[in-house]
């Protein structure tokens, strides 16, 4: 992979403990990205696995990567891996849980503020205070009563969530795959 390729980044947390979080549906729809290919990651030098591939037979140069640290300081790996293939932040998709859009809904942005985000404040950190990448928001709601958002987002998706689960994996993928395929607004009116 060279010049003008896409980065998708999948956000997360490394180690079986927070496999299957909320935290990481970002994670998951990339796994998901990646078996639709049949590719798999390879670990590099920066600290985030990463493999390249095309979507579809001529499709757009993708470099899929995950950081193998914590969610709150994702920026570093993430950074380093645009670096590495010259990725202008113009051409990173950061996908990623969103608390603030009930369990399954989608939406597609472009820039604007991480809103308490901590894997996307340290990836605006690393970018110099640039705002202005494409941003997949997975919802996975907001915590029942009075429990912390970190403590709702670091636990497993409840025995109902779980069903529905696989579905918004899958349609989250296919909103990943619009958007390098049709575009930011075709893949917005698709999938909002």
């Amino acid at each position: 992979m060279a010049d003008n390729a896409w980065l998708i980044a999948g956000l997360g947390n490394p180690g079986a403990r927070y496999q299957h979080t909320r935290h990481n549906i970002g994670q998951m729809v990339l796994d998901e990205l990646l078996d639709r290919m049949g590719a798999s990651y390879t670990r590099t030098k920066v600290g985030a696995k990463a493999v390249g591939a095309r979507l579809g037979e001529g499709g757009p140069k993708a470099i899929f990567a995950i950081s193998e640290g914590y969610m709150n300081v994702s920026g570093k790996p993430i950074r380093k891996v645009m670096d590495y293939f010259n990725v202008p932040p113009e051409t990173l998709l950061v996908v990623h849980d969103e608390v603030d859009l009930d369990f399954g809904r989608l939406k597609l942005k472009r820039g604007g503020s991480e809103g308490g985000h901590n894997g996307l404040k340290s990836i605006s950190e690393h970018l110099d205070g640039n705002r202005d990448y494409l941003r997949l928001r997975v919802g996975v709601g907001r915590p029942p009563g009075q429990m912390d958002t970190s403590a709702h987002v670091l636990q497993k998706f409840s025995a109902e969530e779980q069903k529905e689960l696989p579905g918004v994996i899958d349609r989250a993928a296919d909103a990943v795959e619009s958007v390098l395929l049709e575009g930011l607004t075709t893949a917005q009116n698709r999938f909002h």
